[in-house]
């Protein structure tokens, strides 16, 4: 059986670096399209015939278009079984289960708190919108320490849950965690496999 043909489509500095570590992880070969989130092309065949919303990350897998980040993780973990696998239906489930609770209640306070924290220039940063969002983060938090009991969300290994989790995360290695231990080793640990320094290297890091 030949090789599957993957394309991923999307530059590093943005959610297309949660699918970068992805395929890292999996270990297969991929054509990749480094096209930048605002490049006006999106907006125009033949990327929208791939997703009509007109962003990225898109992965095309032997003609099969697919987007949404996690979305497309979950399914590239299903098309391709790797140690990093959800193996049974209840790990699936856990799976979306952590894919749905971290976007909806971790990214986009993440996202607030790094840039007027530190991603903005300091004359441009708003410290009541960062402060508001370090508070909307404490419950989250909580309960991300309470669930890495066994040092993993699902199991008793590393799965896409966590790399999916840690990966919308990103900017949560700036923040001051030394409140949640289990938290902030988990996202040491989880970037610093090789999938994570790949992608922390696309974005231009030094590691």
């Amino acid at each position: 059986m030949p090789n599957p043909h993957v394309k991923l489509i999307g530059y590093a500095p943005s959610r297309a670096m949660r699918t970068l570590w992805m395929l890292t992880e999996l270990g297969i070969p991929y054509e990749h399209d480094p096209i930048a989130a605002a490049a006006p092309e999106l907006k125009a065949p033949p990327y929208t015939d791939w997703n009509p919303s007109g962003r990225v990350p898109i992965v095309i897998v032997d003609g099969f278009p697919i987007w949404e980040s996690l979305a497309i993780n979950l399914y590239l973990d299903r098309k391709f079984p790797s140690a990093i696998s959800l193996v049974t239906l209840e790990e699936q489930a856990q799976g979306m289960q952590w894919a749905l609770w971290v976007m909806s209640d971790v990214e986009m306070n993440t996202f607030d708190w790094y840039l007027n924290s530190i991603g903005k220039p300091e004359a441009e940063r708003d410290a009541a919108l960062a402060a508001k969002a370090w508070e909307k983060l404490q419950k989250p938090l909580g309960v991300l320490e309470a669930s890495l009991a066994n040092g993993h969300l699902v199991g008793n290994r590393f799965t896409v849950a966590d790399l999916n989790t840690a990966a919308v995360m990103y900017r949560a290695r700036w923040m001051p965690l030394d409140h949640w231990p289990r938290v902030k080793a988990w996202l040491d640990r989880c970037w610093s496999r090789e999938g994570g320094l790949a992608a922390r290297r696309a974005r231009g890091e030094q590691v």
